[in-house]
This record gives C-alpha cells, sequence and structure tokens, in this order.
C-alpha cells in the first residue's frame, strides 16, 4: 500500500495552518490543536490529547535546538520544572488510563478540562503586561529557595494540565516564569519553556500511545504539514505586529474555550 494512502489532506492543512500561528506568535500549539481535532473533524477528546502531545513533541524538539545554540535555555530552570512535571504527568496517566481515557465517560470531563485551560490560556496571554509588572512587586528572586520550590510547583501544574488537554506548556508557563524569574530575558523564558515542553510532551504523550489514545496515521499528516508552516510563519514574524496577533489569538481560545466549558 502506498504511503500516500495514510496521508490525508485536510489534517495536513491543519497541522500547516497551526504551525503557521506557532511560528508568527510561539504559541497555539496545543491550543490550537486538540481543539481543532475535537471540534472540527469529531476525533475523541483523549485520542486529539495524546495526537497533540507527540506532534508537539516532535515540532519543539527543532524549537529547542535552535534555542540551545543560541544559547537561550537555561538547564537549570528547565531541570526544576521537569522535576515536577515529570511524575505528575505520570501519575496523571497512570490515573487516565485507569479510568479508562478512551471511553466514553471520560470525554465530557476532558473536553471541560480542556476548555478550562484554553480559558487560563487566553487570560495570559492579555494579561502578560500586567503579570510583568506583578513580578516586580512581587521580587521572588530575593529568596532562591521559595523561587526553585515554586518553580518546581508550576512544573507539577502543567505536568497535570498537559497530560488532560496537551494545553498549558506554552503560554502559560511563559507568563508565569515571566513572575518567578524577572531577571531572565524573554528570550530565555520561551526558550526554557519550550526545552521543557519536549521531555513533558513526549513522555505524556507516549503514556498516551501505551494507553492507545494517539492516532499516528493523523499524527503524520499533521506533521507534514506543520514543519512547513512553522518554517514560513518564523519567517513572517518579524514583520507582523506581535501584540496584535497575541491578542487575537487570545480571543480566538476563549471563545473556543467557553465553547467546551458549556457544551
Amino acid at each position: 500500500m502506498s504511503i500516500f494512502a495514510f496521508i490525508a489532506l485536510p489534517f495536513v492543512l491543519s497541522g500547516f495552518g497551526v504551525g503557521f500561528v506557532v511560528g508568527l506568535t510561539g504559541v497555539g500549539g496545543g491550543s490550537l490543536m486538540t481543539p481543532l481535532l475535537v471540534l472540527l473533524f469529531g476525533v475523541h477528546p483523549a485520542t486529539a490529547v495524546g495526537t497533540d502531545l507527540l506532534y508537539a513533541a516532535v515540532t519543539k524538539s527543532c524549537g529547542t535546538a535552535v534555542h540551545h545554540i543560541g544559547g537561550s535555555v537555561d538547564w537549570k530552570v528547565m531541570g526544576l520544572l521537569a522535576a515536577g512535571s515529570l511524575p505528575a504527568a505520570l501519575l496523571t496517566l497512570f490515573l487516565l488510563h485507569d479510568f479508562e481515557a478512551a471511553g466514553a465517560a471520560s470525554a465530557g470531563i476532558i473536553a471541560h478540562v480542556l476548555g478550562v485551560a484554553l480559558l487560563l490560556t487566553a487570560t495570559s496571554l492579555i494579561f502578560r503586561r500586567t503579570l510583568v509588572s506583578f513580578a516586580a512587586d512581587l521580587a521572588l528572586y530575593r529568596y532562591p529557595r521559595v523561587q526553585s520550590a515554586v518553580t518546581v510547583l508550576l512544573g507539577i501544574v502543567l505536568g497535570v494540565l498537559v497530560s488532560v488537554s496537551s494545553v498549558g506548556a506554552g503560554a502559560i508557563g511563559v507568563s508565569v516564569l515571566l513572575v518567578l524569574r524577572p531577571g531572565l530575558p524573554i528570550a530565555r523564558i520561551v526558550g526554557t519553556d519550550i526545552a521543557h515542553a519536549v521531555p513533558l510532551t513526549l513522555v505524556a504523550g507516549l503514556g498516551h500511545l501505551a494507553i492507545g489514545t494517539v492516532d499516528l496515521a493523523v499524527l503524520g499528516s499533521l506533521l507534514l504539514g506543520s514543519l512547513p508552516g512553522i518554517a514560513i510563519g518564523s519567517l513572517l514574524a518579524p514583520r507582523v505586529p506581535e501584540r496584535g496577533l497575541r491578542l487575537l489569538l487570545a480571543l480566538v481560545l476563549a471563545a473556543v474555550g467557553g465553547r467546551l466549558v458549556i457544551t
């Protein structure tokens, strides 16, 4: 059978569109891909989450390599995040397996968690400047032990949220790191967040694969479209007003999140 038999054009185009947005804004991967699979293509929420997690692991590995070469990854902070997120992800996956994540009963719960995660992501995008000002007043950098402990706690929250909804590692992670680590340049925060997302999405994605909530054919089609989409979006990003794009993305995420929570 030809390899082209496994390629679905609608998923390729969806992968390209989401990849393009990620290249332009730096966020939106899981925030857009998972609800797109659920609402547009009717994929079971658990399968949409699992497929998107492995999709994110592949695409963000490329981003991590670029940031590492540019020296914009703080590996110590990344390690603190992973110390919380990876055990939390494994525990969450164990509970999902026990709960029969691919069953009909879990669809509504996962969809609601996804909706709440999208609303939190939209909020973090809209109020990012306010969070930066709050960080200056909070001054956690004066208390290194507290700062480290809260960073691990952030990892735990992200581990649970990402494993259930595939959303949170991007915009939410960056926004909270801005509060916790105001001394880090924004490029280093973004690079660290992307680097942390790779092991987290890989562990969570492999866990979903073991549970049986990953569609490999859909995954291949999404990656086929997303990789050129990310490249083109990244090339055009410097020419597009970033603030306007983030606001538009936040409004879209809020609308989709609201629909998932209400339904």
